[in-house]
């Protein structure tokens, strides 16, 4: 097998390695957020951070959930300077989020001492935490949330394509369908007031 074959064949293991009733915890979880008027917050370093800004897009204007990230240079900096790297996403938490709300930390070693703690001041806060990890099994972020994805690998690449492809794929659970229009989706969504069961799958995406 060739070096290709075999990198691909572990990322679309790792993709397809969840727990159905996990996904489905988390949609109900993002759908309660929005009826409570309550927001969502990714939060992520690197190349998690890049995810964060993504779906941040990608749950407000295709999954008409208000979701926001912390990515703004001002923001980072501003916090940083005051209190410390590893301080700064506790700080950002404190200042922007809310009782009620969601926050999904992504973390590729689960081990980011600024996203540790920034999930413990989501706990003071009463904001429900969902958390995205890799590597090792036993990672202290994996251990914070209410609910936790967990991909087994020590690859950076793979282990941030997979958290991206869940992530994405939640936005498309939520619509109730995986091919719709930049246009017609804003619609479908804010008239929504059932989360459908299931997504429609087309022959194209099948």
């Amino acid at each position: 097998m060739s070096f290709y074959q075999a990198y691909f064949n572990e990322m679309s293991a790792r993709i397809c390695n969840f727990r159905e009733e996990d996904f489905k915890k988390i949609v109900q979880l993002i759908v309660n957020t929005k009826a409570s008027s309550r927001k969502v917050m990714i939060v992520g370093n690197g190349g998690s951070a890049s995810i964060a800004s993504h779906l941040t897009v990608d749950f407000t204007k295709n999954a008409g959930i208000q979701t926001v990230n912390f990515n703004d240079p001002c923001v980072i900096t501003a916090f940083a300077n005051d209190c410390g790297f590893e301080n700064w996403m506790k700080m950002a938490v404190d200042y922007y989020g809310s009782p009620g709300d969601t926050i999904i930390l992504i973390s590729s070693s689960g081990s980011s001492k600024n996203v540790l703690l920034a999930a413990e001041k989501a706990h003071e806060k009463k904001i429900s935490v969902v958390t995205l990890t890799g590597f090792s099994p036993d990672n202290p972020l994996r251990k914070m949330g209410q609910i936790n994805l967990y991909v087994p690998s020590y690859s950076y690449n793979i282990v941030e394509i997979t958290h991206s492809a869940w992530l994405v794929a939640l936005v498309d659970i939520i619509i109730g369908r995986s091919v719709y229009t930049s246009t017609e989706n804003v619609h479908l969504i804010h008239e929504q007031t059932v989360v459908p069961p299931e997504v429609t799958v087309t022959e194209e995406t099948a």
